[in-house]
């Protein structure tokens, strides 16, 4: 489908797509570049001036490339990440983040640079040019700049806790990372961005504890660790629940794998018999139940943090709920 043979190499390295400029300064005829995206031809213009050179249609890897070659400088090479790099939403995608929406892309390019946006991309332009790596051949932000980019987008907060919890859930960076991050782009102001930001710090990792440490938040219950790190006396890992009451040896368990995506059912029950195992009273709720019936969850702590005698004798390592400041 290669009219000169030094296209190819390019080609290959990226996706098989291709810019204008460069095809003809790799010999291409223009004749051939206009030709081959008509209707029935071997090639598709997938942005302006970017194309892609199959009949297949592009998945999902293809299309954020798409977007990085758009919105590159020309002349540079766009695979190096120096003029523009995917972020927000389709670049945490790459990633494996749910929730975060792939299109439009969003993708940085320098001030004071212009690039007009299309229904598929947005280039956002900064002076604060983030740090960049490559995910599956597409030139990326750095995960925690890429959470950034998407909060200061995003309009639903449920949205925001959900994918800046799975970000930091799924180790792509330390919250105290993150909140350095989203302070430095001024979005700590918003109410739904400290919050999310705030519950990591606080040791959150999901949208269903977030929720559950709204439901426990002004009750008369004692602060809880978040997810933290049971060992025995021995010093042998036990387990790490979602939320834990060292002085009553009670746990909170929300058990869903559509949460924690990492881990199956199997896995929780495994978590929960340890836990009782060495007299952790636990109680199990879904994200449904802490939405929906708060009030039963209260109830079951209350009677176990009050009623317990004597705690098991466990070393629990874990996060003390902390404000968040702002400056």
């Amino acid at each position: 489908m290669i009219t000169h043979p030094a296209s190819a190499p390019l080609v290959r390295r990226q996706l098989n797509l291709a810019t204008r400029h460069q095809l003809i300064t790799t010999g291409v005829p223009d004749a051939t570049i206009t030709s081959r995206p008509r209707p029935g031809g071997p090639w598709q213009r997938l942005l302006p001036r970017v194309y892609l050179l199959q009949t297949g249609p592009p998945d999902p890897r293809q299309r954020a490339l798409a977007a990085v070659l758009y919105a590159a400088e020309p002349t540079a090479d766009p695979l190096t990440g120096d003029t523009a790099a995917l972020t927000g939403g389709a670049a945490l995608t790459l990633l494996g983040i749910r929730d975060a929406p792939p299109t439009p892309a969003d993708v940085r390019i320098r001030n004071p640079r212009r690039l007009t946006a299309t229904p598929r991309v947005r280039p956002v332009t900064t002076s604060r040019w983030p740090g960049t790596l490559t995910v599956a051949g597409v030139p990326t932000a750095r995960p925690v700049r890429a959470a950034a980019d998407f909060a200061a987008r995003c309009l639903s907060p449920d949205r925001v806790r959900s994918v800046l919890a799975q970000v930091v859930q799924s180790g792509w960076c330390h919250p105290h990372d993150l909140h350095t991050e989203l302070r430095g782009a001024r979005l700590l102001s918003r109410p739904a961005v400290r919050a999310a930001a705030g519950e990591l710090l606080a040791g959150v990792r999901s949208i269903a504890e977030a929720r559950a440490r709204d439901v426990l938040t002004g009750t008369d219950l004692p602060t809880p660790l978040w997810n933290a790190r049971l060992s025995t006396p021995h010093g042998t890992f036990l387990a790490g629940p979602d939320a834990y009451w060292p002085d009553h040896g009670v746990a909170l368990e929300i058990d869903s794998a559509e949460y924690h995506y990492t881990r199956d059912a199997w896995h929780a029950t495994l978590r929960r018999l340890r836990l009782e195992s060495h007299g952790v009273l636990v109680v199990s709720a879904t994200p449904s139940i802490v939405r929906d019936t708060p009030t039963e969850v209260l109830k079951a702590l209350r009677t176990l943090t009050t009623t317990r005698p004597t705690p098991p004798t466990l070393t629990a390592r874990g996060h003390a709920q902390l404000p968040l400041p702002l400056g």
